[in-house]
């Protein structure tokens, strides 16, 4: 059963399809592993043994009668702590939301549930899901798989970690300005950011409600496309026969080669070739409107997180981790007429880089300029602490701005990923993004 752990989610519902893994002894496989596990309190917020104890029980019902509901039925899956859970704290991380019990899942818990998937339960998380560092001094620090004293990224930090530790084969998480893609890389796992009302944030404790995103992070890319189908109720693409020959790809130059540090220098240039080498067309370009729109992340998603959270954090100022509440506040400071005429502009720049990239299957470039920083310097340094957290941000930041989908893929670098940004439909960027996956992995 320790071998079950470290399953895909596939490979887990082909195996439950056999007759080969029995739903109820997976689950509490995981459930056991996640008591036995020294760092499990960092990673799981809650558990939900009961619930996934009874879920598994139908899911096995149905696999002896030959009625599963979807290729991942009988699955467990850890949920990020803002997705609602009748019945079950969800508190974002957050001492304000403290003893918050939704009495509804939300859509795409209930979407999951449907599907036959198993909640485990809820993962930790930054505060109110706004730093991509995963830090959080308020309730605990999802460590990094490559080093507990260092973080795992953020907001989706014990997303990640669930699975890079074996206490869940999939996660679900939320991306505002890089929060599934951002942990995804730094625990080398496949993290998928959707198109902005592609699925449901009914139920989903908002950030910024015009950036906000749900997405999967997986072991690979096939579970991230399962995900993707169970999360709407739908039906996942075709990844069968997909390929890199002929493939057009453009790397971007503008701002997001900048200051890199080693490895994810070292792990862009040889995943590049790696694609080359499989036969992908890669040319740069220069992008000015990347540069511009970035300019009006201070405006845009500060103004729209603080102007739903607002009342809440001046109610309670000091429940807040200092860091967070500045960063919420920060969006005072701003006009109505300012936000206004950012979006505006953003329109104007999302129009040109359509134009400029619609020649390409994918516009590539690293997911993260850094590697984890160590969670006792950013305790103590809060300078540290906010040029990391907005420096960790950046590249991913470009695909929320741009109103884009986008995959993070491990390069065979520890806490290095590329990330493969959409032009068109999710579907056709999860085809991509298996090709690339084989490419990179022989290369590996």
């Amino acid at each position: 059963m320790n071998d079950w752990l470290w399953m895909s989610a596939g490979e887990l519902g082909r195996a439950i399809g056999r007759g080969e893994v029995d739903p109820v002894a997976l689950t509490r496989a995981y459930l056991e592993a996640e008591q036995a596990h020294p760092l499990s309190h960092r990673i799981y917020a809650r558990l939900t043994p009961e619930r996934a104890e009874a879920e598994a029980e139908a899911a096995a019902q149905r696999a002896r009668e030959g009625r599963r509901l979807s290729p991942l039925d009988g699955v467990p899956v850890s949920w990020k702590d803002l997705f609602d859970t009748a019945g079950t704290g969800t508190e974002a991380g957050s001492a304000l939301l403290k003893g918050r019990v939704p009495e509804r899942d939300a859509r795409v818990l209930k979407n999951a549930t449907a599907a036959g998937l198993v909640c485990l339960g809820k993962t930790h998380m930054s505060e109110l899901a706004f730093s991509g560092l995963g830090l959080n001094s308020n309730t605990e620090t999802a460590p990094c798989v490559h080093d507990p004293a260092r973080v795992a990224g953020g907001s989706s930090s014990g997303a990640a970690a669930s699975i890079a530790h074996g206490l869940a084969p999939v996660a679900v998480g939320s991306d505002t300005g890089g929060s599934v893609r951002i942990p995804s890389a730094w625990n080398d796992l496949v993290g998928l950011k959707t198109v902005h009302g592609r699925l449901s944030l009914e139920g989903v404790v908002p950030l910024c409600e015009t950036f906000d995103t749900v997405g999967p992070l997986a072991r690979n890319v096939e579970d991230a496309a399962l995900m993707l189908a169970a999360l709407e109720g739908g039906k996942a693409p075709d990844l069968r026969g997909a390929s890199l020959k002929g493939r057009r790809f453009a790397v971007l130059q503008t701002a997001v080669l900048d200051d890199l540090d080693d490895g994810p220098s070292r792990a862009f240039s040889s995943s590049i070739n790696r694609l080359k080498d499989d036969g992908a067309i890669v040319e740069p370009i220069d992008a000015p409107e990347v540069a511009d729109a970035m300019g009006l992340s201070g405006v845009l998603f500060t103004v729209d997180a603080y102007g739903y959270w607002r009342d809440m954090i001046e109610a309670n100022p000091e429940a807040m981790d200092h860091r967070i509440r500045d960063r919420f506040r920060s969006g005072g400071r701003h006009t109505g007429p300012e936000y206004v005429e950012g979006w505006i502009a953003l329109r104007k720049y999302r129009a040109q880089w359509a134009a400029r990239v619609a020649g390409y299957d994918g516009v590539l470039l690293p997911t993260c300029p850094s590697v984890p920083p160590e969670i006792d310097r950013l305790q103590s340094d809060t300078d540290y602490y906010v040029t990391e957290n907005l420096r960790v941000l950046r590249n991913t930041r470009v695909v929320n701005l741009m109103g884009g989908c986008a995959v993070t893929l491990p390069t065979g670098v520890p806490s290095c990923g590329i990330m493969i940004c959409g032009t068109s439909s999710e579907e056709r960027l999860l085809r991509l993004a298996s090709a690339a996956e084989q490419a990179l992995m022989s290369g590996a």
